[in-house]
């Protein structure tokens, strides 16, 4: 299929009055910006204001250590500046021999840990700038990059990864790659600045010109981010309705028959700005499998031409939809592809959850789903999970996936080597089912937040562990242990840990306060709603502590705690269901 090019007269261009990251990348010369000469500079760790954003391209983010920064400015240093690398695995999909360079890279040039993040990719952090090329060649070496990993293009592309869940799991995992590859900017800039591509040799254009170098994206990409998700009913553990673009397998009779297609889900928004919010995609209608590259790509085209250029905090596709209206937007899409999408076919969802321990599949394989606290993979003295995955790794006995709820998945693994896989992970200290330990724990996500995040503004990842261990006493007292119940938090409300679709969100306001959040579903078909605002710890265990005394008391037969909340006026249903 031939798609119209970016240079038409539409609302969304670069024009007087965009942001300073459209100037950038209006002068990057197709992301390349002073990048190469940035890197090169020895007299700093850091890099320029308009290389900050154009590095985003490439999968990485500047930040520096913020426990470390009021320190260094009295002895009047510079910031302790790193880079966070997230690479590019669409599904989270990794062999063993990969997973062993992601420990190596991670010993070598990171902080000795790894990051599993929301969107099934690896994160790693605390990588000097002089050392960011040996990373990405390093990286590279395993057939891995981390292209497209961050900045105004398609992120990683999402997919249900357990193969024991779905007979036609591996045939819906594979769109995830196709999705990614098709929509990959076409600029060789990571190339010859990461990987010395052409060096020395020049650059040529291609024939028919500058137009042609990012036939989907054009010079100046996309207004922001742009996210696609797969998932395969009833399970929804990728938050398939949180993204830009959801797609829902439909299968009958264990065959693919396509996919339901819901746009305009984001979750970001903006303190003290009401015309921010998050937002569920909503179902428009139906395609076929060999109709969803064509339909990803103009959709995302679509906002590439009207998105918002003027104002970042307005420029995701789900304010797009708001502003021109769905009718108008199914319209364009329609003329855009030739066809009409079908209509929606019934899906029906009953868990975002993971789904642990052993499952076998319809080839006799098995798989292994692991908890992993809040996606940090690391050694302490009672969990030695980083080496127990590397030994795995070095056994060459299953690859590995990550999921969503950032947790590893083992799969393909032969029955006669289940108890191999058993006995290392026993002599590190991981438990292969996690039912040591509560509902809620096993149900958490969190983001980075501090120490590094520059967004941050309360802990995350850092204190979430710590409170849910004051609240299993809690949970103990009212027999809700086992109970998953759905806990998100994030250190601000940009929403990379999916908290406001948590039965319990919990958003940074400031150090040691959150807003609380009620009223999300399991299905991730409800966003949840603002309960208290700026409450510390010891309000939150009061507060739930009482409210879980309730819901004991009250509860309908499987009740869940986020329908409790709607149910007794706790907080009001969101309007914006799917």
């Amino acid at each position: 299929m031939t798609y119209a090019t970016p240079n038409k007269k539409i609302p969304g261009v670069v024009a007087p009055g965009s942001t300073d990251v459209e100037n950038f990348k209006e002068n990057s010369d197709y992301l390349r910006g002073s990048l190469v000469e940035s890197f090169a500079n020895p007299l700093t760790g850091s890099i320029t204001e308009a290389d900050t954003q154009l590095i985003k391209f490439h999968g990485a983010y500047q930040q520096d250590d913020r426990d470390q920064r009021l320190r260094r400015q009295e002895k009047k240093l510079e910031p302790a500046y790193s880079f966070m690398i997230r690479m590019r695995m669409p599904g989270g999909e990794l062999t063993a021999a990969q997973w062993q360079k992601i420990d190596e890279i991670s010993n070598t040039y990171g902080n000795e840990t790894i990051k599993l993040s929301s969107r099934q990719a690896v994160q790693f952090h605390g990588i000097i700038k002089f050392d960011l090329k040996k990373s990405i060649q390093m990286m590279n070496d395993a057939l891995l990059d981390s292209i497209a990993g961050c900045g105004d293009v398609n992120r990683n592309v999402m997919c249900t990864p357990d193969p024991s869940l779905s007979a036609v799991n591996e045939e819906v995992y594979a769109y995830a790659k196709k999705i990614s590859e098709h929509l990959m900017p076409s600029s060789r800039a990571y190339h010859e600045i990461w990987l010395d591509e052409g060096k020395g040799e020049g650059r040529q254009l291609v024939e028919g010109g500058e137009h042609e170098l990012e036939p989907l994206y054009g010079k100046h990409y996309l207004p922001r981010k742009f996210k696609i998700g797969i998932a395969i009913p009833p399970y929804n553990d990728s938050d398939v309705f949180i993204n830009d673009i959801g797609l829902i397998a439909i299968v009958k009779d264990d065959k693919l028959q396509g996919f339901n297609v819901a746009v305009g889900g984001g979750l970001g928004m903006t303190f003290g700005r009401e015309d921010t919010y998050p937002r569920l995609a909503t179902v428009i209608g139906f395609c076929k499998p060999d109709q969803v590259l064509d339909v990803c790509a103009e959709v995302m085209m679509i906002q590439r031409d009207y998105g918002n250029r003027q104002d970042r905090k307005l420029s995701r596709f789900k304010y797009t939809i708001d502003q021109y209206g769905l009718n108008w937007f199914k319209q364009e899409l329609t003329e855009r592809l030739g066809f009409k999408l079908g209509k929606a076919r019934k899906a029906v969802f009953t868990t975002t959850a993971d789904q642990y321990g052993w499952h076998k599949d319809m080839n006799g394989l098995w798989h292994l789903l692991l908890h992993v606290e809040h996606g940090r993979i690391q050694d302490t003295p009672l969990l030695k999970q980083k080496t127990a995955f590397l030994k795995i790794a070095e056994t060459n006995l299953c690859n590995f996936r990550l999921t969503a709820n950032q947790n590893m998945l083992l799969h393909g693994i032969k029955t006669a080597d289940k108890v191999k896989i058993e006995k290392i992970l026993a002599q590190h200290g991981q438990h292969a089912d996690g039912r040591e330990l509560s509902g809620m724990r096993r149900n958490s996500i969190a983001c980075v937040s501090m120490n590094t995040c520059p967004l941050g503004m309360a802990e995350a990842e850092r204190y979430l562990p710590t409170l849910i261990t004051k609240l299993e006493p809690i949970l103990e007292k009212h027999g809700l242990r086992e109970q998953e119940i759905k806990i998100r938090m994030t250190g601000c409300p940009n929403g990379c840990g999916r908290s406001v679709m948590a039965e319990i969100g919990l958003i940074g306001k400031s150090m040691g306060r959150y807003n609380m959040y009620l009223g999300g579903d399991a299905q991730g078909e409800r966003l949840n709603t603002l309960y208290k605002e700026n409450i510390d710890e010891a309000a939150i265990l009061e507060l739930l502590d009482n409210l879980f005394a309730d819901y004991v008391s009250t509860r309908g037969k499987n009740e869940s705690f986020g329908d409790y909340a709607i149910r007794s006026k706790l907080v009001a249903a969101t309007e914006n269901r799917v």
